[in-house]
C-alpha cells in the first residue's frame, strides 16, 4: 500500500460511530491487488456536517457511511441515487469534482443474500431495528415478495413509519410473535458496544425460527450467530452483507469490478 502514496493518491474513507478494520482491509487489499493508486482509511466523527464538508472540500473520492449517520447525512449531499432515495438511507457517497451523490449498497447486498440463501418469501419474519440498516432490510424483504412480517422497535415513531413504508406491522416487543426468519438490525451484539455480549433474540425465539440473519458485521460471529449455529439454524452474517456491499462501493469509487475469486480473497482477508 505504501508504494502508492504520493500527492496524486486518491483517498476513500468511511464514517461510523465505531469504526472497524473491515472496510480498510477489504478496499486496500483490492487496491494493492489491482495496482490502483488509492488509499482507504476509517474515521469516526462528532461533527458530521464538517466531516461531509471535508469529503467535498478535500476531494475525497468515496465515503462509506455507517450507523448512526445513514439518514443524518442526507441533507449534506447533492443527489440521491434511487437505491438511497427509495429508502431514505445512505451508506455510500461518491464525490465527482465536488458533487456528492449518495447510494445505498446495503440494500443491494441484502437482496442478493436473501436470493443466495433461497429464503422462502412465505416465511413470517421479525426485524429488530428501525434505523438506516433496518430500512434497507425491510425494503429488500418487501421487494423480494415477503408479505407477513413485523418491525420490532422500541422507537414507536420510526418503527411505525418503517412498517407503513413497507406494508408490515410494527410491534414494541416480540410478545406473541413466532417467526421463521429473525433479523437483527440493531447494535445488540456489536463489538465495543454496551450490549456486545447479548443475544438480539432470546434462545426460545431462535429455537423456533428457521433462519437467523444478523447484519452486525463486527464481530464476524455475534452472540446471536454463535447460538444459532449451535442450534443448527441457517445463518446469514453481517460480514457477508459487508463484503457484498463493499464490492459495490469499490466499483462506484474506482469504476472497476473485481472478479469473483479476487472478491473472495479480499472478503477473507477483511475477516482475518
Amino acid at each position: 500500500m505504501t508504494k502508492h502514496l504520493n500527492k496524486d493518491t486518491t483517498i476513500c474513507m468511511s464514517l461510523a460511530a465505531r469504526p472497524s478494520n473491515f472496510g480498510t482491509r477489504f478496499h486496500n487489499y483490492l487496491y494493492d491487488a489491482l495496482d490502483l493508486d488509492y488509499l482507504y482509511k476509517a474515521f469516526t466523527t462528532t461533527d458530521l456536517k464538517s466531516a461531509i464538508g471535508g469529503v467535498r472540500a478535500l476531494g475525497v473520492r468515496g465515503c462509506a457511511i455507517s450507523m448512526p449517520f445513514k439518514e443524518a447525512c442526507i441533507p449534506m449531499v447533492d443527489e440521491l441515487d434511487p437505491s438511497a432515495k427509495s429508502i431514505n438511507s445512505v451508506n455510500t457517497i461518491v464525490n465527482t469534482d465536488g458533487y456528492l451523490k449518495a447510494y445505498n449498497t446495503d440494500y443491494i447486498a441484502i437482496a442478493k443474500l436473501l436470493a443466495q440463501y433461497q429464503v422462502p418469501n412465505d416465511y413470517v419474519f421479525a426485524l429488530k431495528g428501525s434505523g438506516g440498516m433496518a430500512k434497507a432490510v425491510a425494503c429488500a424483504l418487501r421487494d423480494a415478495g415477503f408479505k407477513k412480517g413485523y418491525i420490532v422497535a422500541i422507537e414507536e415513531k420510526t418503527g411505525k413509519q418503517l412498517a407503513e413504508l413497507c406494508g408490515f406491522e410494527w410491534k414494541l416487543s416480540m410478545d406473541g410473535i413466532q417467526a421463521d426468519l429473525l433479523i437483527n438490525a440493531t447494535p445488540i451484539g456489536m463489538s465495543g458496544g454496551p450490549d456486545s455480549d447479548k443475544l438480539a433474540y432470546n434462545e426460545e425465539e431462535v429455537q423456533q425460527a428457521k433462519v437467523i440473519f444478523d447484519v452486525v458485521a463486527l464481530p464476524a460471529e455475534t452472540p446471536l450467530i454463535r447460538y444459532a449455529k449451535s442450534q443448527n439454524k441457517t445463518v446469514i452474517t453481517g460480514s457477508e452483507v459487508f463484503a457484498i456491499q463493499a464490492v459495490e462501493q469499490f466499483a462506484l469509487y474506482t469504476g472497476i469490478r473485481p472478479d469473483d475469486e479476487l472478491f473472495r480473497q479480499a472478503a477473507k482477508y477483511s475477516r482475518e
